[in-house]
């Protein structure tokens, strides 16, 4: 199984030189939160700040910073008001960052960043690196409305076991979704979760339903999936569509015991779902409370539409939903601190 950790250490390898580039301060509507970042080398970047114009003019200065750059410098573009489109192979096409994020204006800033009177687009330039100050607006070619601090430093061998041991600890503590079934909605909505921050599980009995999953999904191969899911983390998502309706209601009721399950949906039809619920309280002694945690049809039935791709992009984006609301609530519950990636 490849991995996000596995990824950033074979881009470290064999990068070269590197900058980090990480958004320290972000007030109002912008294209990522304090904290997010990326890499970037003289011929690749790794990870994204948000894409658009912002990111093009980070790419643009920490080349510069890495001796490299050939496209215009930061302070030329800031001037006229409007970057320019860049240059065939530099810029990163990963968002067109003008969905903001909702940031909340006074979100503190870091201590190294603090001072009034900066103008916009002014860099402070000491031994911990530069500082891009950006104001996300025409000027640049994009209208989110906010403003943002860039910090883009060098990458030392302290940096690198900081970015190494963020990516491991992000890693271990990545929600886990597990889904029961690897048929073609199985197959569909593992390439789904493959793309998402989560740690994906398909459980299968038959062996050949588990090839052609994605290399970052985990596959187990198990006679009894029931047992798999007794041993997930608390605030795992479920999602069963099995070959077997009969198996399919065994795992299902399993996972309605447990009150730390992020999301139980079960694939089906109406009819499915009133079956289930009659052997649910009349043979498995569950309850009404319980049941009603259940989401079925997965992914629900507002979209009249039954091929495997559809049904998985729309409970990807459920399951997705589910796991964000409960960990929020698990957050302020216990009051957990943001951590940043290369804070300390």
């Amino acid at each position: 199984m490849n991995s996000k950790v596995q990824e950033l250490k074979v881009f470290l390898d064999h990068a070269g030189r590197v900058a980090l580039v990480e958004v320290a301060a972000a007030k109002g509507s912008t294209p990522r939160e304090a904290g997010a970042f990326m890499l970037v080398s003289p011929s690749a970047i790794f990870g994204t700040i948000g894409g658009g114009q912002l990111e093009y003019m980070a790419i643009d200065k920490a080349r510069q910073m890495l001796g490299s750059l050939r496209s215009a410098s930061f302070s030329e573009f800031a001037d006229v008001g409007a970057a320019p489109h860049p240059p065939a192979g530099t810029f990163s096409p990963y968002s067109d960052g003008e969905k903001g994020s909702g940031r909340n204006a006074g979100d503190p800033l870091s201590p190294s960043l603090r001072g009034e009177g900066k103008g916009e687009g002014q860099r402070d330039a000491d031994e911990a690196g530069v500082t891009l100050d950006v104001p996300l607006g025409p000027e640049i070619g994009q209208c989110c409305g906010g403003r943002v601090k860039v910090l883009i430093r060098l990458v030392d061998g302290t940096i690198e076991e900081k970015l190494m041991a963020h990516a491991e600890s992000e890693e271990a503590h990545l929600p886990h979704v597990y889904i029961f079934g690897g048929g073609h909605v199985g197959q569909a909505l593992a390439s789904a979760i493959a793309l998402l921050p989560v740690h994906g599980v398909v459980i299968e009995t038959r062996a050949e339903a588990l090839e052609g999953m994605p290399e970052t999904v985990e596959t187990r191969l198990t006679p009894m999936p029931e047992a798999e899911l007794r041993n997930a983390p608390a605030g795992t998502a479920f999602a069963v569509l099995t070959h077997d309706h009969a198996l399919d209601f065994l795992i299902v009721a399993e996972a309605l015991k447990r009150d730390d399950a992020a999301y139980v949906g079960m694939i089906g039809s109406k009819t499915k779902k009133a079956t289930f619920r009659h052997w649910f309280l009349k043979s498995a002694d569950g309850t009404e409370t319980e049941f009603a945690r259940l989401v079925s049809p997965i992914g629900g039935d507002a979209v009249k539409d039954k091929r495997p791709p559809v049904i998985a992009a729309l409970a990807a984006a459920e399951i997705m939903t589910a796991l964000v609301i409960h960990n929020a609530a698990s957050n302020a519950e216990h009051h957990a601190p943001h951590d940043r990636v290369t804070a300390g």
